[in-house]
């Protein structure tokens, strides 16, 4: 048997190959018909596969060059989020945002638009002030913020190149708060949702979907909230985990207890590695102008939602200018879905809800499960005929194209 994703879910058709230099994997590519790179593998559709050739770039030098000048450090594209921002802390700096899991690599990350919470935080990707990449041809080749291309190469879904280090705008260190509320009435979104939402540094909306409330708020904040009770909400008396009953012990430190950002925006300690998870997700990103509609859309449909679900998650993202992000000029909401490990239950109920979301044109998350027709999927990009013709330029036969690829955006 060959590799899988993380879920253990997705089964890849090449044995995965695991080069030592950046010139072994100029070399590979030149060499090859079909490229695929398997980044942290925290995928959940066959985004990463390829029937040829399938890349770790684990075994490359683990680069980290800061300049504190220009205020941004160069990495290699395979570090975790939970390496970057160790190394990064103990000089003095940090990054704008985390996504809940610190574990993922950074070139998969940012190549999928993988996002965090708060107003004014827009996704990881946008952080990127450069990429090296290794073309079709084995070519090496950089471009910079501002450079033609920049926009579409950075979520470029790995249809671009081989991105091998990546270079991020960095902030200075700062320290984070984090609380958890419980049991807020779901009607309260209905009046204050904008104002919920912009309370703090980021905040999440956790909710079972199984009656009329949100389940848990997570709150980080760089200052104590104002209220004990948040909304209506009260405050949890210990760490809580999202999913209910399942131990807080791999959550990121609650109660308010300051720390150090890269231990308190992502909402599972770096030091905690998860294994293989029992589970699929799913996500759409909604107009944040439309997600009270959104989500009442999802509540209509909750019987058949919550008997599928472990947990969902509600967090807003910052509008970008990067073609193929999921917030591509607009404000947006996040609606994240993780489902139990049962393929054939929880697909009808991934089309219903698409269904359901459809009038609020929603974007499906690239690394998640979703069903959502090629040619609705196309309409919601306007730039994609310029990201198309971008990867044509830079792999003009395709070496870097698979069937997730074709059957979601080259068609035709």
């Amino acid at each position: 048997m060959g590799s899988t994703n993380w879920a253990g879910s997705v089964t890849f058709q090449a044995e995965v190959r695991r080069p030592d230099t950046v010139e072994e994997v100029r070399s590979l590519v030149a060499r090859s018909a079909k490229v695929r790179v398997l980044g942290s593998g925290h995928s959940f559709n066959d985004i990463a596969d390829t029937p040829d050739v399938l890349l770790s770039l684990e075994g490359l030098p683990a680069g980290f060059e800061i300049d504190s000048e220009a205020r941004t450090v160069k990495v290699a594209a395979s570090m975790t989020y939970t390496e970057v921002g160790r190394r990064l802390h103990e000089r003095g700096y940090a990054l704008h945002n985390l996504a809940s899991l610190p574990h993922i690599s950074v070139a998969g990350s940012i190549a999928t638009a993988t996002h965090g919470s708060g107003d004014a935080n827009a996704n990881l990707a946008t952080a990127v002030s450069a990429l090296e990449m290794v073309t079709a041809d084995g070519d090496l080749v950089t471009l910079a913020r501002g450079q033609e291309g920049f926009g579409g190469a950075v979520v470029g879904l790995g249809a671009l190149g081989v991105v091998v280090n990546v270079t991020l705008d960095v902030l200075p260190a700062y320290e984070i708060r984090q609380y958890v509320y419980e049991d807020l009435p779901f009607d309260v979104l209905d009046e204050h949702f904008d104002d919920l939402l912009s309370s703090a540094y980021s905040v999440s909306l956790f909710t079972g979907w199984r009656g009329p409330l949100v389940d848990q708020v997570w709150i980080k904040t760089e200052t104590d909230p104002i209220e004990a009770d948040w909304f209506t909400a009260r405050p949890a008396d210990g760490p809580r985990h999202p999913v209910p009953g399942i131990s807080a012990a791999p959550c990121t430190a609650q109660l308010g207890v300051a720390g150090p950002w890269h231990e308190r925006l992502p909402h599972f300690r770096p030091d905690f590695t998860p294994s293989s998870g029992v589970e699929l997700q799913t996500e759409y990103l909604v107009p944040r102008g439309q997600a009270v509609a959104a989500l009442r859309a999802v509540d209509a449909i909750r019987e058949q939602v919550a008997p599928v679900l472990q947990i969902s998650e509600i967090r807003t993202i910052a509008a970008d200018e990067l073609w193929m992000s999921s917030a591509y000029g607009r404000d947006s909401v996040g609606i994240h879905f993780t489902w139990v490990k049962d393929l054939p239950a929880v697909l009808p109920v991934v089309g219903l809800l698409e269904e359901r979301l459809s009038p609020y044109e929603a974007r499906p998350h690239w690394g998640k499960l979703f069903t959502t027709a090629p040619e609705t999927l196309r309409a919601l990009y306007p730039r994609l005929p310029d990201f198309a013709a971008l990867a044509h330029h830079y792999d003009p036969h395709g070496t870097f194209t698979n069937a997730y690829l074709e059957r979601h955006l080259f068609v035709g």
